[in-house]
């Protein structure tokens, strides 16, 4: 849709991608209804930031009736498709859709999105910065743009209004937001798809369907980068419409181009042109999966056609993105890293291999019925203390007890996170690695993982 006067506009969800929504299409003449599940008092702040516009609000609920003159459902990143309004929107015809799927059907210029189970964040981070540093060292395009956000930051529903042809968007997309879009980013990058939000998606094929919608509604003229060491999403190839291009930690095919990692040094190829980027050494982020999501950022920074010394500089200038082995502090010889990002078991695992150090691990939180028994495989082998919390620490406990092994593992239990930082301080010694890396959502405790990795900072430095 590109005209959205006299329309009316059901929104679920008044988050940061609602609100931003909200804002919007009240701005461009749409009658807008924002219904939140929260009740009047715990929406003050919200409905405050909207007091300059024609928002109207449905809170303490999502009734039915609110669909009868609803030319678009609109759904914040957290609502499920499940919920009967969204269903009931279904059988009526409504159409679905969201900020960015919106975004980008008014965004003037050439879109960039990146998803993945894992390092999304970490990767749209790092191709922002080349981006940046590619427009700010041009000679000829210093007055254009680079605009980062969707699942990260501001969405940049607020800011479409300001674009110009000449300027790029670079977002991040989740499966809750790429399963209700019709629509596809000029560049789509899948980096893995592992098992995640399973408590969303049901089973592994619906998550991946969510996830291949990226790449659904492209053209021929489009580019689309799948990450080759992740069978999940180096599956998807045969969607592929237009230019693929991938990366690997190993050497690739000679039929295929993209970046790739041989004795050391990270490469890119594309047809018979063949460049040497950098060292590994020189990347300061640790672990292979970071090296992949280096590896990935220059694919598409190359996709995009930013200049390779730009890349260069910007990749290793990076130091990565807070709560995601992110150094919080070394304490009598024990150094305390924060990975509250890591919401899954998959994420832990990738966490856990990242270290040659002796690990006391911090696992826990809510779990997404998701599988554990790899973990504790990986538990067994490499980790000599680990400090389980919040909901899921019963279940962690016993997966990992079950799967014992000849080597052991010290095993505490706490039952919130303040109680894990206590109990890991006193069984850590000097040379150790003390990794927060949950596995778990933060629900059970907090409001996000924003909020529970600031929390751990917060009471690590507390530590004396």
């Amino acid at each position: 849709m590109t005209n959205w006067t006299n329309t009316h506009t059901l929104i679920l969800g008044a988050a940061r991608q609602g609100l931003a929504l909200a804002r919007w299409l009240s701005r461009h003449g749409s009658n807008v209804t924002l219904s939140d599940s929260r009740h009047a008092d715990e929406l003050s702040a919200a409905r405050t930031s909207l007091a300059d516009t024609t928002v109207q609000w449905a809170v303490g609920g999502h009734p039915l009736e609110l669909l009868d003159k609803a030319d678009v459902l609109c759904l914040s990143g957290g609502v499920p498709l499940t919920l009967p309004i969204v269903q009931e929107a279904v059988k009526r015809g409504i159409p679905l859709s969201n900020d960015s799927q919106i975004f980008m059907e008014a965004a003037p210029c050439k879109t960039i999105g990146i998803t993945g189970s894992a390092g999304k964040t970490t990767t749209t981070t790092l191709v922002g910065e080349m981006a940046k540093l590619s427009i700010q060292n041009s000679k000829f395009r210093i007055q254009n743009s680079v605009f980062v956000g969707g699942n990260i930051g501001d969405p940049l529903i607020n800011y479409v209004d300001e674009m110009t042809a000449d300027d790029i968007a670079i977002l991040e997309l989740s499966s809750f937001q790429l399963e209700q879009m019709t629509i596809s980013p000029n560049i789509a990058a899948i980096l893995n798809i592992t098992p995640n939000h399973l408590d969303r998606h049901g089973t592994m094929e619906a998550y991946t369907n969510a996830k291949s919608r990226i790449l659904e509604f492209q053209t021929e003229k489009d580019t689309a980068i799948l990450g080759k060491d992740d069978k999940g999403a180096w599956s998807l190839r045969d969607k592929v419409k237009g230019n693929l291009l991938t990366f690997s930690l190993h050497d690739l095919d000679q039929n295929l181009n993209g970046a790739y990692l041989h004795d050391g040094l990270l490469n890119l190829r594309d047809g018979h042109a063949y460049l040497p980027l950098l060292l590994r050494e020189k990347i300061q982020l640790r672990g292979d999966h970071n090296v992949a999501n280096v590896l990935a950022a220059f694919t598409i920074g190359h996709a995009a056609g930013f200049k390779l010394d730009d890349m260069l500089e910007a990749a290793e200038e990076f130091r990565g993105v807070r709560h995601r082995l992110e150094l919080v502090r070394e304490l009598r010889g024990v150094y305390w890293y924060n990975g509250s990002i890591a919401t899954a078991p998959e994420r832990s695992m990738a966490d856990i291999n990242a270290f040659n150090e002796p690990i006391v691990l911090m696992l826990g939180g809510r779990d997404k019925n998701l599988p554990w028994g790899d973990i504790a495989k990986l538990i067994c082998e490499r980790v000599d203390h680990l400090v389980v919390f919040g909901e899921a620490a019963d279940m962690i406990q016993k997966t990992v007890s079950t799967v014992g092994g000849e080597r052991g593992v010290d095993i505490h239990r706490a039952e919130t996170l303040k109680q894990a930082v206590v109990l890991a301080a006193e069984v850590a010694s000097a040379g150790d690695i003390v990794l927060f890396s949950p596995g778990g959502t933060s629900y059970d405790e907090f409001k996000d993982f924003e909020e529970r990795g600031e929390f751990f900072r917060k009471w690590v430095l507390e530590l004396s």
